[in-house]
């Protein structure tokens, strides 16, 4: 993990989770998190209505200059990859996995900026996993970050964190790069990356003890 957010909040989550896949939404208290909470959201997959925000941070709208509760999660994302976005989200949450995702994000002109968002499976009051908390995390401050709003979020690269291992914070597990949806000829693909890298390549995550 290259930010210190993202590896707060997935210290937090493992904590939470204990000897179990995923921890409840109940569990979370945000005075345990405060430091970090505006840079944190909660997605809620609803049937017809997609997987949306139902919770975001004040840092996080406002990089986008705008509220993002009640939005589509995918609408973040460059308009080719919103199907690809949709599927990862959903992925995470069927197969209880935490996701680390790079990206660029994409401002004014030409301004870029390197992102990291990370993804945390999340059970509901009623047992079913279909919540995601995570965090949308800059790599840089650049001077026109807080005067010039982020428009879309460009996805390059996704990394499984395989919860059962330790050491979350090695930087030489291979990250696998995304490539251009044109570049497809399935649109599955992505669902594919997830089984393969689950299967074959993963970041190492999980408690210390």
């Amino acid at each position: 993990m290259r930010s210190k957010t993202t590896a707060d909040i997935y210290s937090y989550w493992d904590t939470l989770r204990g000897h179990r896949d995923v921890p409840g939404r109940a569990q979370i208290e945000p005075a345990d998190i405060r430091h970090i909470l505006p840079d944190l959201f909660i997605l809620e997959s609803k049937p017809e209505k997609g997987i949306r925000f139902r919770l975001a941070g004040t840092h996080i709208c406002a990089l986008f200059a705008r509220e993002l509760r009640g939005s589509a999660f995918d609408a973040l994302w460059l308009a080719d990859q919103t199907s690809r976005m949709s599927r990862i989200a959903a992925e995470v949450m069927k197969r209880r996995t935490p996701v680390i995702l790079s990206a660029t994000a994409l401002a004014g002109a030409r301004e870029r900026l390197p992102i990291e968002v990370i993804l945390l499976p999340l059970r509901s009051p009623d047992g079913a996993v279909d919540r995601v908390i995570g965090a949308i995390a800059p790599l840089s401050r650049p001077h026109w970050l807080n005067a010039t709003p982020l428009n879309y979020l460009d996805l390059s690269g996704i990394r499984v964190l395989d919860t059962a291992k330790t050491n979350v914070f090695l930087q030489n597990r291979p990250e696998i790069p995304v490539p251009p949806v044109a570049g497809r000829h399935r649109q599955d693909g992505i669902g594919n990356a997830i089984r393969r890298v689950l299967h074959l390549r993963v970041f190492e995550g999980g408690r210390q003890d």
